[in-house]
């Protein structure tokens, strides 16, 4: 066994001194460079749709971690098997380390956002990696020239030779974590400097009568993202590209943003990815500047039907330009709840379009806008089969009582939201069991742009119930009850709850 569990070390302890210093590497010059993240972002891209929903299903916030955690096991994997076999082939080691730096190096390089440089840290990595897995051989191992195998493993040798070696790569790590964290808490520091304007449209005050958290708290806000790590942007020398399909091209900083009158509203906003009854939704008061303005004074050119925001990371979101036109309030948000935008949510200015999913209206970390058509350009998402345009579907939840719950018979309030962006939420209706529907109290609304909170007086009777609930929009349509997944334009069927009442 020690035969094994050696080699494997060396080879796991050379991939982890080369892996730190790539990582500071990239940390202290393109942090999405790095090859833990070039390799992530790779696997997500090549991943099939069913699995993508899985892992957002199951594993919701955490997918990102649990994600970087397989790769890493891979990683351990793969370098103890190299570091097993160099013992009596030394040129496994240099193959071994070559593979592993051109799977980074590919992984960074077929990034949307690749620049040529992308590919140094993996391949500065792999090339310490080879070096010291064979360092440690050659200092471990003692070669009889008759005998290719090991005619010896010196244990002191190695435990002096590994100490060092690990010692390197603990401090090398640290250092690319206190890298990124003072990025980032420049970064923050920025935003927190900044003095958002008042908005030349502000938004009403909330309707008497709301509910308690008819606002999503910033902290509470879904995340659904394929950005392994939160990009960290200096607001200082952000910009935005406008071109394509308009007559000026325009560049913008933040400040110019800043400057444009600013509009305030309350949208809800919710991912495609959201099951019936899911988490993925919720309501913000955004400030940004509207974009149909913006795209009037560039002067738009016949034939253009598509809006496509991309990412400093590379994401690529379509939005068909007539939700710009059609009255909506599509804007580019700079402020959420109050404050400018959280990193996580899109610092420094993300978009937002009201009445369509996510994926399909709201970039975030936005760099570029180009004014294009959709026969010439399919987005990030698109190119996935997803749905090109992404409308809200009418859709409802309960989220009182919950799943499950053990209730006290008597007089009990049913509660839930239900949402039609655009269109407006006009009746949600209850049902117990198989009894006929009841209409439910929809509370009030600043408008047709957000969820509505309702809620239906129950007197439960002791048994276990069945509670459905299904909406009917503004225009009369009635939520479907046929169930289908997210997968390609957004899930359906009405939601349903068990309870036991005592």
């Amino acid at each position: 066994m020690r035969r094994i569990a050696w080699p494997a070390v060396i080879g796991v302890l050379s991939a982890a001194f080369g892996v730190a210093l790539a990582e500071v590497l990239a940390a202290a010059t393109r942090p999405q460079a790095g090859p833990l993240v070039a390799v992530g972002g790779a696997v997500i891209d090549a991943a099939p749709t069913p699995l993508k929903e899985f892992a957002v299903r199951t594993l919701g916030t955490n997918d990102k971690p649990v994600l970087l955690g397989t790769i890493a096991l891979a990683l351990i994997l793969f370098t103890a098997l190299v570091g097993v076999l160099s013992v009596r082939r030394r040129w496994v080691a240099v193959a071994g380390a070559a593979l592993f730096g051109l799977a980074g190096a590919v992984a960074a390089a077929l990034r949307p956002a690749a620049i040529a440089y992308d590919v140094v840290p993996s391949i500065v990595g792999a090339a310490v990696a080879g070096a010291t897995l064979l360092f440690l051989l050659h200092r471990s191992y003692r070669t009889d020239p008759a005998d290719p195998g090991p005619a010896g493993f010196d244990r002191r040798a190695f435990l002096r030779t590994a100490a060092v070696i690990a010692g390197g790569a603990v401090v090398a790590g640290a250092t690319s974590e206190v890298v990124k964290r003072v990025r980032g808490g420049a970064v923050t520091r920025s935003r927190e400097a900044i003095e958002l304007p008042v908005a030349a449209s502000p938004a009403k005050p909330l309707p008497a009568g709301t509910a308690p958290g008819f606002v999503t708290a910033n902290a509470d806000f879904y995340r659904v993202d394929t950005a392994l790590t939160v990009p960290s942007i200096d607001v200082s020398t952000w910009r935005l590209r406008i071109h394509g399909m308009v007559e000026r091209e325009v560049e913008l900083s933040f400040d110019d943003l800043l400057q444009r009158p600013l509009i305030e509203r309350d949208v809800t906003l919710n991912c495609v990815s959201n099951e019936v009854g899911g988490p993925y939704i919720g309501t913000a008061r955004w400030l940004g500047v509207p974009l149909a303005p913006l795209l009037r004074e560039l002067g738009l050119k016949p034939g253009a039907d598509q809006v496509v925001a991309r990412s400093v990371e590379g994401m690529t979101i379509g939005t068909p330009v007539e939700t710009v036109f059609d009255g909506r309030d599509t804007m580019l948000c700079v402020g959420m709840n109050g404050e400018p935008l959280p990193l996580a949510h899109g610092f420094p200015v993300r978009m937002l379009t009201p009445g369509l999913y996510g994926y399909a209206g709201a970039c975030k970390w936005m760099t570029e806008l180009e004014l294009t058509t959709f026969a010439d350009f399919d987005a990030y998402w698109v190119r996935r089969k997803w749905g090109a345009r992404g409308p809200v579907k009418t859709a409802s939840r309960i989220d009182k009582p919950a799943p499950f719950a053990k209730l006290n018979a008597g007089k009990l309030t049913v509660a839930g939201v239900a949402w039609a962006q655009g269109r407006g939420i006009k009746t949600v209706e209850v049902r117990v069991d198989d009894r006929p529907w009841a209409k439910a109290e929809l509370l009030p609304v600043p408008s047709t742009d957000t969820w509505v909170q309702w809620r239906y007086e129950w007197p439960a009777t002791a048994g276990l119930h069945t509670l459905s609930v299904r909406a009917v929009d503004g225009t009369g349509a009635v939520q479907t009850e046929q169930r289908a997944t997210p997968f390609p334009d957004g899930a359906t069927g009405w939601h349903t709850v068990t309870a036991t009442v005592e």
